[in-house]
């Protein structure tokens, strides 16, 4: 029996069936292949995510919780945004369909995003947590530290790792699937290295200043510079890969 224009609009208007985690996994998992449930369950431990509760405790997912989570996934994997940033990003709220559409409107017209340094905490990682998120091997994460890619510190006895040194696990990861290998990263390093003395030379009289405001001003002048030359190495990796291209 044909279904009439009237009876769509009906169906479609209909709120749709809450989600359980299991079944949120299994929709992402085609377009995220490390999600997991103990992921999806982090990213709430991490008050990301808000999912409401049955009376016996069990999450269940509206269609904007996994909207949310798949926007979070997104800045991950393509941004590589640690969580601390999306979670600002998210509090922003209005520019977020724009950022995991490729269209981000602020940098139109050639703004930049900032590298975000002020009034952000930090949240540290074990070693086992790092290898579940990123799928990264416990030898490649030594390899990456041996090098000085990722710096992992000792806190109340354990070796931890920030969210930073877990996106950079992530990438590095991903380019060991295609041969490169960690010690071919350490030319990232050094750039990186070179470009923050530059900075540190240009900023580091006020950013050791004693006096609050000045200090205040200089870590917003960092936060502007340092997305500056981010834009500017991309740009110029940009056009040396059109000339490989022969574009």
């Amino acid at each position: 029996m044909a279904v009439s224009e009237q009876q769509i609009r009906q169906r479609d208007s209909r709120p749709r069936k809450a989600l359980t985690i299991g079944a949120v996994c299994k929709i992402l998992q085609s377009e995220f292949d490390d999600v997991s449930i103990s992921k999806i369950r982090y990213l709430e431990d991490q008050k990301l995510l808000t999912p409401r509760r049955t009376p016996g405790g069990y999450r269940l997912y509206s269609q904007s919780d996994v909207e949310r989570l798949r926007t979070i996934l997104r800045l991950q994997r393509d941004e590589f945004l640690p969580l601390r940033v999306i979670r600002q990003e998210l509090a922003a709220g209005g520019d977020i369909a724009a950022v995991v559409g490729g269209a981000d409107k602020r940098t139109s017209g050639g703004a930049v995003r900032r590298a975000i340094l002020i009034d952000t905490s930090r949240a540290y990682l074990t070693l086992e947590e790092v290898i579940e998120e990123t799928g990264a091997r416990e030898e490649l994460i030594a390899e990456l530290e041996n090098f000085g890619i990722v710096q992992a510190e000792k806190r109340e006895g354990k070796t931890v790792y920030d969210e930073t040194d877990r996106e950079v696990i992530r990438a590095a990861n991903e380019l060991s699937r295609f041969g490169v290998a960690a010690r071919n990263l350490r030319v990232f390093r050094s750039s990186a290295d070179r470009e923050a003395n530059l900075l540190e030379a240009l900023l580091g009289p006020s950013l050791r200043s004693r006096n609050p405001e000045r200090r205040k001003e200089a870590l917003e002048i960092l936060e502007s510079l340092a997305a500056t030359v981010s834009h500017l190495k991309h740009l110029l990796l940009v056009r040396d890969l059109r000339r490989l291209a022969g574009d």
